[in-house]
């Protein structure tokens, strides 16, 4: 999409707002006084120089092009509050959010669970992992040669800068609290994002085959076009934030620093319902789904225009579910977590071995590839070793609820599949999918991704992805125990239409020839 196109976008959902605005208005009235909400955002942009994330190798950022942000919202019916908080990052890490959520609740007085702090995984915004500070100071000299400097790490200034940005954008939000309307629905958005992983010939699943590749057969998974919106509007009618809910991988990165496609979502929401609405985004189970195109007889967009693609269309469906919902009070507000506990797919000891002969080489001696995943099974052997025998991670899920709404969350990449499966066992009729919430294990594929025609990057054993085959099926089901744990409030209705008054005077006339 170019700018003239984005533009001219931008000036459609203007006059639409404004004329859609003067049919609700019936509906724009008094707030109920029994839900209140509140939004806010803050500045987390990292420094030029800074690492940048989402590869197991480094990389640094060498310009700007757009901030990254916190942005939260607290809704309040009364009797709980709940917040709900996006940054713009790839990934939260537990500890983070644990500070955050200590010091939001010192500060306002929200309980600890229910909080939701969620990463849009954008691969172009600050240092927030993948090696946290100290994480290695245990292992050998080699070992934390590999991982302080031949991996991407996390900045320690930078994620207090981001935990203390979080609990400050709670805290305004909760200051923010307004009487307010609310309204729900799901847009629809198919041409912008795509299953990267495909069904080859040879039996094998592979991860982005590239394009015109003749061995592909299909794709190995769905993609989820539901674009999830709940939008909040203060007494006079005005939008003050939404929430939007999307799967697709933030990797368009336009260029230097950037919130990535989030950034131009964003732009046509504002476009639309003006310049300080909040738009808080949620990413949807999107671990097998990206922007690229892989069976497009075409040449990919330049990093720019296809930034804007993505959000723009995304973007449009949101604006265009915001100015039709019916509002209302989205009640009851309320949250539940729970952990589970899961077992690590462990490396073999002769793996770790050989893994270890690998990365004592040069890379250009034993190739890239295959020294950067010995790598990681290195330090994953690392990892493992701080918790035993039989190494077990604790995963925290949430269900957050707003009226209708549930936010089911969970904190790895999840493959799209789970999503769909978590959405159609939901008792509730708007329910958003949330990965990437209130910690990072690495990507959870599908049971059916480890099998015998299964394979692909995400597969790979490595110190981010590691949890065993199952992890997801539990992750879902654990969610839906959630949700059924809860009851879905009222879906806001539009006004009824009045009793016939009869036809337009001076439309209920014969045709006239002469």
């Amino acid at each position: 999409m170019s700018a003239c196109s984005l533009t001219a976008c931008l000036s459609v959902c203007v006059f639409l707002a404004a004329a859609v605005a003067c049919c609700l208005s019936s509906e724009a009235g008094q707030p109920n006084s029994t839900l209140k909400a509140g939004f806010a955002e803050r500045d987390i942009t990292p420094k030029l120089g800074m690492e940048q994330p989402g590869g197991y190798g480094k990389a640094f950022h060498r310009s700007f092009h757009d901030p990254c942000k916190v942005r939260a919202a607290v809704f309040d019916d009364g009797t709980t509050r709940v917040a709900v908080v996006g940054i713009d990052a790839l990934m939260i890490r537990r500890g983070s959010v644990l500070a955050a959520r200590k010091g939001i609740r010192e500060k306002c007085g929200i309980p600890e669970e229910n909080v939701l702090v969620a990463a849009s995984h954008s691969h172009s915004s600050g240092p927030t992992g993948m090696v946290l500070p100290g994480e290695y100071d245990h292992a050998s000299d080699l070992v934390k040669t590999l991982a302080y400097e031949k991996s991407s790490c996390a900045d320690a200034e930078y994620l207090r800068n981001v935990e203390q940005q979080i609990v400050d954008a709670v805290v305004a939000a909760d200051a923010a609290r307004q009487p307010i309307r609310c309204g729900a629905g799901f847009g629809a958005e198919d041409k912008v994002a795509f299953n990267r992983r495909f069904r080859m010939k040879n039996g094998q699943t592979w991860t982005h085959p590239g394009q015109n590749n003749p061995d592909i057969v299909e794709p190995a998974g769905p993609i989820d076009p539901q674009v999830g919106v709940l939008g909040a509007w203060d007494a006079s009618g005005k939008l003050i934030g939404c929430i939007v809910n999307y799967a697709c991988h933030a990797t368009t990165s336009p260029g230097g620093i950037s919130a990535n496609y989030i950034y131009y979502l964003e732009q046509t929401v504002r476009g639309a319902f003006g310049a300080e609405a909040i738009v808080v985004f949620l990413p949807g189970f999107c671990g097998d789904v990206t922007q690229v195109d892989n069976r497009s007889p075409y040449a990919n967009p330049g990093a720019e225009d296809w930034a804007r693609l993505v959000g723009g269309r995304v973007g449009a469906e949101a604006v265009k579910t915001l100015l039709t919902v019916p509002r209302g009070a989205l009640v009851p507000v309320q949250a539940r977590t729970k952990t589970i506990t899961l077992k690590h797919r462990v490396p073999r000891p002769e793996r770790v071995a050989a893994c270890l002969e690998i990365v004592k080489k040069n890379p250009n001696e034993v190739g890239a590839t295959q020294w950067t995943f010995a790598k990681e099974i290195v330090l994953l052997d690392a990892l493992l070793a701080k918790k035993g025998k039989e190494p077990r991670a604790e995963v925290e899920v949430q269900a957050v609820q707003i009226g209708p709404v549930v936010l089911l969350a969970t904190p790895g990449e999840m493959f799209c599949q789970l999503g769909l499966d978590m959405k159609a066992g939901s008792p509730f009729p708007f329910t958003f999918p949330v990965e990437l919430a209130n910690d990072c294990v690495g990507y959870i594929p599908t049971e059916e991704a480890f099998g015998p025609n299964g394979g692909g990057y995400e597969l790979r054993l490595t110190s981010y992805s590691n949890l065993e085959p199952t992890a997801g099926t539990k992750m879902v089901q654990a969610c839906l125990e959630l949700a059924k744990s809860l009851s879905p409030g009222p879906v806001p209705q539009h006004t009824p239409a009045p009793p016939s008054r009869g036809p337009w005077s001076y439309g209920n006339v014969p045709p006239e020839v002469d």
